[in-house]
């Protein structure tokens, strides 16, 4: 979706500024935010792409007033809510009113690190061969969904070529929204900063995106 989130060559935010040294947290809630979110999400009733169109969907004044943790407990708030596991009055009190929703399952301690060894990998085998290959030359698909999309706005409607032919993965613009996996082939394109960025750019600059084949059509 063209949500807040989907920044690339936006004006008016100023430079990026990497911190030095940047700590993974910068302060101690932001480690139970992290903890929250991760064990709420091991219940099983949403997935990773639910989880990114949660945070998509905050109003844009919430979310460019919201620091990185800020907006992940805003939208565990969201998903927690639409899968009944809260109320909107339970929320502003700090506790819970009643319910009888449970969950599929629960995250107990002692299992944490083998879960987050294990992670959640999103490759998938595909019926069909990859329609592409590396050196061929394809336009992005030019397209502004409501729903969730991997494809950022910066690179719709170019034109780059194919630098590698990756696994099947499954397509987070449905998976998102309840309508299955649906595995693609997954390429990386390389797009011309000029392609990109248009008159004045460093004509030695590239922009690579790891782009799912329905994204993609032959230029």
């Amino acid at each position: 979706m063209n949500g807040p989130q989907d920044l690339g060559g936006q004006m008016g935010f100023g430079p990026v500024a990497p911190e030095k040294d940047e700590p993974y947290f910068h302060d101690e809630w932001e480690k139970h935010a992290l903890g929250v979110t991760l064990c709420a999400g091991a219940m099983g009733h949403w997935n990773i792409d639910e989880s990114r169109h949660a945070r998509e969907s905050l109003h844009p004044a919430d979310y460019y007033s919201s620091s990185y943790y800020e907006i992940w407990i805003k939208a565990l708030e969201t998903l927690l809510r639409q899968h009944g596991f809260v109320t909107q009055d339970e929320l502003l009190v700090g506790h819970a009113l009643g319910g009888d929703v449970r969950p599929k399952r629960v995250l107990q301690a002692e299992d944490v690190p083998a879960t987050l060894a294990r992670g959640g990998p999103c490759n998938r085998p595909v019926a069909a061969p990859a329609r592409f290959k590396a050196g061929d030359r394809v336009r992005t698909k030019n397209f502004n969904p409501e729903g969730h999309t991997r494809l950022p706005r910066y690179a719709r409607d170019k034109v780059g070529v194919i630098d590698a032919v990756r696994e099947g993965f499954v397509f987070p613009d449905t998976n998102a929204h309840g309508r299955g996996e649906q595995p693609q082939w997954v390429y990386t394109v390389v797009f011309g900063g000029r392609e990109i960025w248009g008159e004045g750019v460093d004509p030695t600059l590239s922009v690579s995106i790891d782009a799912w084949e329905s994204y993609l059509e032959p230029a």
